[in-house]
C-alpha cells in the first residue's frame, strides 16, 4: 500500500478513535448526570427556582384604657418607574398628563416630573423613585394616574409596600409607648413596644414560591407552609385625657422655665394603675421633646420629698411624736465638721416634729434622726429596706433606674451619711420609685406595684389579665399614717406648699429642692436643682398621686418646688378633676363632687365595656380603617378607593366578633 494511502488511512482510524472516545466520554458523562448526580443538579435547579419565603405576621396594636389607639401597624407605600419597560409611545402619550397629576398632587410644577421621567428614560433608568411613605388613599390616587394606570408592564410603575408603626397621639407619651431601635427595623426596646415584644411580635410564617417570568414569583402547595400568627394587641392603663394634660401641664412649665428636662406620672392610688407618664428632655434649640424616659429610668438625690420617710422611720419607731420640740437653731448647725442650712434667713427656732416637715427643716429632720440614729444607723437603714426602697420595683418597662440607699460599710458611707440622708441627699431614687411610697401612704399603708397593662387581647379576646399587685400590705401604723397624713394636708394649707391651696380643692403633698451636679467647680456661678412636688388627691378621699420633677430651671426665674413643679401638679390635679384650669364657686365644686360620683360609679363597667364598641373611622384611609376595624373582630367590606365616607354600623354601636360590617369610600 503506498504511503500516502496509509497516512489517509491512520488519520481516519485516529480520528475515528477519538470520535469514539469523545461520543463515550458524553455518554458517560450523560448517565453519571442522570443516575450518579442527578439529585444534585435537581435539587440545585430546584432552589435555582423555588424559594421559601418569610412571612410577616402583623404586629399587635397598643390601646389606651378607653380603646383608644397609642400604636398601631399601618402600610405605606412607595412608588418608583421603570422608564425602560414603557413603549415609545405610551411614554409620549402619556408622560405629560402624569406629570401634569403629579404636579398637583406634589405641588410641584409638571415641568419638574417631565424632566425627572425622561432623564431616566434617556439613562434607561429602571428604578427611579416618584413618591415614598404614601397612605392607602394617596397610593390609590398615584396608581390611577395616566400611565401608571397600565400596570407595571405597560406603565412602568413600581409600587413597594412596608409597614411602619404610628403613633395617633403623635409625640405626646412617645417614650412610654416606645418605637423602633434607631437603625434596626422591627426590633423594639423600650417603652411598652420593648417590655411586651413578645406578645405584639407575633410568630413569621413560611410560604414555598416559585419563580416565574420577569423575576416573579408565586406561590405553591407545600405541606410545611406554615400561616404566620398575627401578635396580641396590648390594653394599657394610660388615659388619653389625663395623659395629655400631664404633657401639656408638664410643657408649658418646662418652657417658662427654661428646664433642662422634666417628668410626670399619675397613678391610681387603689389599682396602681399608671393613668400618665411624660418625659420632656430640651433641645440645642430650645424645644422639648420625648427625650429619654426620665420617669422611670434617672435615678437622683430626691431632695426634700424624701424626709417624709425619713419622718416616718422616726414615728414608727416610737422615737419621736410630732409634738416633740426640735431645735433648729438660727437656721444654720453644725454636724460632724459640715454645716446645714435652713431655706429661712434667721431659722425656725424651736418647733415641733411635725411643723419640721411642714416648713421643710433640714436642720430639723438631720437633729431627728441624727440624734436617734447615730449610735445604730443600721435600724434606720432597715427600715428603709423593708419599704424596699433600696430595689427596683421591678417593672416591665426596660431601663429602671436603680436605687441608692447607702449603709455602714458602704464606700459612700460617712458620719455625715446619716443626717444628709434624713433630707434627702447621699441617696438615689427614681421618681416612680419616689411615687410609689406616696401613693402608700394615700393608699392606707397599701403598697402597690406600679400597672402599666391591664390586659392582652387577641382578636377582642381576653388572652391574659394584669391584677393589683401589692408589694407590702401595710408599710406603717394607722397612727403613724394619720399623722402623716394631716402633715401632707397641712404643708399645702400653711406649709412650704401654701401657694398651692384651694378652699375649694383639697391637695395633700411634698415639695421638694435639692441641689444638683453640686460637686462641679462652677456651681457657685452657675447653681443648678431639681425641684419636683409629690402627692395625692383629694387629700380626704385619695383617687389619684402624682409626681413632677423638674431638672434644672432658670435659677432667675426660680427653683423651690412650690414655684416650679407644684403648679404643675395643681394644674393636673384640677384638670383631671373639673377639666378647667380653677374652681370659682362652691356651686362649680359641688357640681364636680356629683359628676365624680357618677364617673367612679361607672368606671369599672366602662372597662369591662370599652372593647365591643365601634370606633369612628370616618376620614381615615381605608386601609387603616380595615386595620383598626379587624383588630377590634369585625369582618370589613370596601365600596370604592379613597378615605372613608360613611360606615354601616354607627359609632359606639355594640357589635359581636366576626360582625360584618361595610365601608363606603370616596
Amino acid at each position: 500500500m503506498p504511503t500516502e494511502n496509509k497516512n489517509i488511512l491512520n488519520r481516519f482510524y485516529f480520528i475515528t478513535g477519538g470520535m469514539f472516545i469523545f461520543a463515550s466520554l458524553i455518554a458517560f458523562k450523560l448517565v453519571s448526570i442522570q443516575f450518579v448526580e442527578g439529585d444534585k443538579y435537581r435539587d440545585l435547579a430546584e432552589k435555582n427556582t423555588t424559594k421559601n419565603f418569610t412571612i410577616e405576621a402583623n404586629r399587635g396594636n397598643v390601646y389606651a384604657d378607653d380603646g383608644s389607639l397609642l400604636a398601631t401597624s399601618v402600610p405605606k407605600y412607595d412608588i418608583r418607574f421603570d422608564a425602560v419597560t414603557v413603549s415609545a409611545k405610551n411614554f409620549k402619550e402619556h408622560m405629560v398628563p402624569l406629570s401634569v397629576e403629579l404636579g398637583k398632587m406634589f405641588g410641584k410644577r409638571p415641568s419638574y416630573y417631565q424632566n425627572l421621567f425622561r432623564k431616566a428614560r434617556a439613562n434607561k433608568n429602571r428604578y427611579l423613585p416618584v413618591a415614598q411613605g404614601l397612605g392607602y388613599s394617596d397610593y390609590m390616587k398615584v396608581k390611577s394616574m395616566p400611565l401608571f394606570n397600565k400596570g407595571p408592564y405597560k406603565g412602568g410603575i413600581i409600587v413597594l409596600q412596608r409597614t411602619v408603626r404610628e403613633h395617633p397621639l403623635g409625640k405626646i407619651g412617645e417614650r412610654l409607648v416606645g418605637n423602633q431601635k434607631r437603625n434596626s427595623p422591627g426590633v423594639y426596646e423600650v417603652g411598652f413596644e420593648g417590655a411586651f415584644d413578645k406578645y405584639l411580635k407575633g410568630k413569621v410564617g413560611k410560604r414555598l414560591k416559585q419563580k416565574i417570568a420577569k423575576g416573579q414569583w408565586k406561590p405553591v402547595y407545600d405541606e410545611n407552609e406554615v400561616e404566620p400568627q398575627d401578635g396580641y394587641d396590648i390594653i394599657s392603663t394610660i388615659n388619653v385625657n389625663i395623659q395629655d394634660i400631664a404633657h401639656h401641664a408638664l410643657l408649658k412649665q418646662l418652657e417658662h422655665y427654661e428646664a433642662d428636662h422634666g417628668c410626670v406620672i399619675v397613678m391610681e392610688v387603689e389599682t396602681g394603675e399608671i393613668k400618665a407618664v411624660a418625659n420632656l428632655g430640651r433641645t440645642s434649640e430650645g424645644k422639648y421633646y420625648e427625650k429619654l424616659n426620665y420617669a422611670v429610668g434617672e435615678s437622683h438625690e430626691p431632695g426634700s420629698t424624701f424626709k417624709v420617710m425619713a419622718m416616718m422611720v422616726a414615728l414608727e419607731d416610737k422615737m419621736i411624736d410630732t409634738a416633740t420640740v426640735i431645735d433648729t437653731k438660727q437656721g444654720s448647725k453644725r454636724f460632724y465638721g459640715r454645716n446645714i442650712h435652713d431655706s429661712k434667713n434667721g431659722g425656725f427656732g424651736k418647733i415641733s416634729a411635725a411643723k419640721t416637715l411642714e416648713v421643710s427643716s433640714n436642720i430639723g429632720l438631720a437633729t431627728i434622726i441624727d440624734e436617734n440614729y447615730s449610735k445604730d444607723p443600721q435600724k434606720f437603714i432597715d427600715r428603709l429596706k423593708g419599704w424596699r426602697l433600696h430595689e427596683r420595683l421591678g417593672i416591665p418597662i426596660i431601663g429602671e433606674g436603680s436605687p441608692v440607699i447607702p449603709e455602714p460599710g458602704d464606700e459612700i458611707w460617712s458620719r455625715n451619711a446619716l443626717p444628709s440622708m434624713a433630707y434627702g441627699y447621699n441617696l438615689q431614687l427614681t421618681p416612680l420609685q419616689t411615687l410609689t411610697f406616696y401613693n402608700a401612704i394615700a393608699n392606707d399603708g397599701v403598697m402597690v406595684k406600679p400597672r402599666f397593662i391591664s390586659e392582652i387581647r387577641v382578636m377582642n379576646k381576653e388572652v391574659e389579665t394584669f391584677n393589683t399587685e401589692v408589694l407590702n400590705e401595710k408599710i406603717c401604723s394607722d397612727k403613724t399614717l394619720s399623722e402623716i397624713r394631716d402633715i401632707l394636708k397641712n404643708i399645702i394649707l400653711r406649709g412650704t406648699g401654701s401657694k398651692l391651696y384651694s378652699e375649694y380643692f383639697s391637695m395633700a403633698g411634698k415639695t421638694g429642692t435639692a441641689r444638683t451636679e453640686y460637686a462641679a467647680p462652677d456651681w457657685a456661678d452657675n447653681k443648678r436643682y431639681i425641684s419636683s412636688f409629690v402627692g395625692y388627691f383629694p387629700a380626704e378621699d385619695p383617687k389619684y398621686s402624682c409626681i413632677v420633677v423638674i431638672h434644672k430651671p432658670s435659677t432667675k426665674k426660680g427653683y423651690y418646688g412650690a414655684d416650679v413643679t407644684g403648679p404643675v401638679f395643681k394644674r393636673i390635679a384640677q384638670k383631671i378633676f373639673t377639666d378647667s384650669p380653677l374652681i370659682d364657686t362652691v356651686e362649680d365644686i359641688n357640681a364636680n363632687d356629683a359628676m365624680l360620683a357618677r364617673d367612679y360609679e361607672n368606671y369599672y363597667t366602662k372597662i369591662q365595656t370599652r372593647y365591643t364598641r365601634v370606633p369612628d373611622v370616618i376620614g381615615m384611609a381605608g386601609m387603616d380603617a380595615v386595620s383598626l376595624l379587624e383588630n377590634s373582630g369585625l369582618k370589613v367590606k370596601l365600596i370604592g378607593n379613597g378615605t372613608v365616607a360613611t360606615q354601616s354600623i354607627y359609632k359606639g354601636e355594640t357589635f359581636k366578633n366576626g360582625q360584618h360590617i361595610t365601608l363606603s369610600l370616596k
